[in-house]
């Protein structure tokens, strides 16, 4: 298949080939390079995160790492008034909401994935944000017609197998050298919460360094792509307390402005406006690597971390975790570090 262009527009031609069966059509549009990244590593996560959930779970991907993550679940009347939906929508587009909901700055322009068909009710929503195109199972009558008018009919809509399985190695050309590796299919260890394995999940497809926080189902803040951990823990908690501080700007002080985004901004400059910031509380972390200093844990319990699932083995686990005793914040050792690159 010929793309568009490679990561950048100056990277052309640029192309992608099967090794056998393709993981997916393209149902409309012409996808880049950088498309097609977003859209598998998306897909895999809400593959992976449905099937360990028995739920519909949605995602909203931004330069390969998640903006933000979501299973199916309630939407507040704060979220319902800024996306302009019902309460009581059907799940996928309920999963999607969640997710987007994350972090709807850093979602503009996203890939969206849905682990189950799209619905109407999910395609009007779409063709009302700014995004770059979608993955999914399917679609339900009238969906693909929607979303094919968006962005002056260049919207990009992929079909992904269900069933397709991916090789148990991946492989990797870079200046010359290949990279060959046995693709990353660990199981999660037993005995987490769910909030605490869908972060864990969400780790798995974020670039490192990484740090997520999960309550209730779905991603409050991601700190991706950072060199150092503590810096991942304080980008994902202000991204936290700024999903958690929107909850408190009445859904009438955005009603005015026509436009999702216009709403997704003035309710952001509110709720960044509230001083002193309220506190969040129960909130679950994972971290893709070790906490290696216990700065880490005191950042944390400024955003209300009470459960983390890291993989120990530095050589100061055990006072960090010592400090999580301190702060009254479980630790659970996974042994499983979840880089990716």
């Amino acid at each position: 298949m010929q793309l568009r262009y490679g990561v950048n527009p100056q990277q052309s031609p640029a192309s992608v080939e099967p090794i056998g069966a393709a993981p997916f059509t393209v149902v409309h549009g012409h996808p880049s390079y950088l498309n097609l990244l977003d859209a598998i590593s998306a897909w895999q996560f809400v593959r992976e995160a449905a099937a360990e959930y028995g739920t519909v779970a949605a995602a909203s991907f931004k330069h390969v790492s998640p903006a933000g993550a979501a299973l199916a679940g309630p939407i507040d009347l704060v979220t319902a008034g800024l996306f302009g939906v019902d309460p009581r929508a059907d799940a996928v587009c309920r999963a999607y909401v969640r997710a987007r909901d994350t972090d709807p700055k850093s979602s503009y322009g996203d890939m969206v994935a849905v682990s189950a068909p799209v619905t109407t009710e999910l395609a009007d929503l779409l063709r009302r944000v700014v995004s770059d195109g979608i993955i999914a199972p399917g679609y339900e009558p009238g969906a693909v017609a929607m979303l094919s008018a968006k962005k002056k009919g260049t919207y990009l809509i992929l079909e992904a197998d269900a069933t397709f399985e991916p090789p148990n190695e991946e492989l990797r050309e870079l200046y010359g050298l290949r990279f060959v590796q046995r693709r990353d299919d660990a199981p999660l260890p037993d005995g987490l919460s769910a909030d605490l394995r869908l972060a864990l999940t969400t780790v798995r497809y974020t670039q490192s360094n990484s740090i997520v926080l999960v309550r209730d189902g779905a991603t409050l803040g991601v700190g991706a792509g950072q060199q150092s951990r503590v810096d991942c823990i304080r980008l994902a908690g202000i991204k936290a307390r700024l999903w958690h501080q929107r909850r408190f700007v009445p859904p009438a002080e955005v009603a005015g402005f026509a436009s999702v985004q216009d709403r997704v901004n003035a309710q952001l400059r509110l709720a960044e406006a509230i001083d002193p910031p309220v506190p969040l509380q129960q909130v679950s972390l994972a971290s893709d690597g070790a906490l290696p200093f216990e700065d880490n844990i005191t950042e944390a319990a400024q955003f209300g971390v009470r459960h983390i699932a890291e993989p120990g083995g530095s050589t100061r686990s055990n006072a960090v975790a010592e400090a999580a005793r301190r702060h009254g914040i479980g630790v659970t050792r996974t042994g499983l570090r979840l880089f990716r690159h």
